[in-house]
């Protein structure tokens, strides 16, 4: 009976009225609403910089690589390893730019568009390695690590530490600091 509706409205108050308009409201909104995960599907995740080098895939640590840049401009020096490309002036500093796949006794790959810089900082080192390419923020759950160091070059292993599944692919675990610590990669001059 529509004049039955009509009249129990102007009956209620406008407060009531306001008050089943938003308590229909609510019963609308949870009847719609999904509920949260459960707590067993959030997985800890690692994350770390991808990047390509003598075509496998790595992931560097984000406190071991300091910033990501294009290759800038860079003055050759006389005196070095092959493997040293020069020094550029990065923001007033000057970074030395080190060809990686060089040092490891390859040659960089890919198109020089793609080709970036990893720039490792530590108290004692400041340098940027140049690498095929790179991927950005990579995430992986961290109970797949693997100790196993996927497939990549003998002369790179030692600064494989392990790796992640992603897909059908498998991320190397590539420390810079331990490339910090490699006497042959700190002492760049000509012997």
């Amino acid at each position: 009976m529509p004049g039955g509706t009509v009249r129990i409205q102007l009956l209620m108050s406008e407060p009531q009225a306001a008050f089943q308009a938003l308590l229909h409201l609510a019963q609308t909104s949870r009847a719609a609403a999904r509920g949260l995960p459960a707590q067993a599907d959030i997985r800890p995740q690692w994350s770390g910089i991808g990047f390509s080098l003598m075509g496998s895939l790595f992931v560097a640590p984000i406190g071991e690589v300091s910033e990501m840049l294009e290759v800038p401009s860079y003055t050759h020096l006389p005196g070095v390893q092959p493997w040293v490309r020069g020094v550029a002036n990065v923001r007033g500093r000057l970074l030395p730019i080190f060809d990686l796949a060089h040092f490891f006794g390859d040659r960089l790959g890919g198109s020089r568009k793609q080709r970036r810089v990893l720039i490792l900082e530590t108290e004692t080192l400041y340098s940027g390695l140049m690498v095929d390419q790179v991927f950005g923020m990579q995430h992986f759950p961290m109970d797949e690590y693997s100790e196993e160091a996927g497939t990549v070059a003998d002369s790179i292993l030692p600064f494989v530490t392990g790796s992640y599944p992603q897909g059908e692919q498998r991320w190397s675990l590539f420390r810079p600091a331990l490339l910090a610590e490699e006497s042959r990669f700190t002492n760049a001059a000509k012997s």
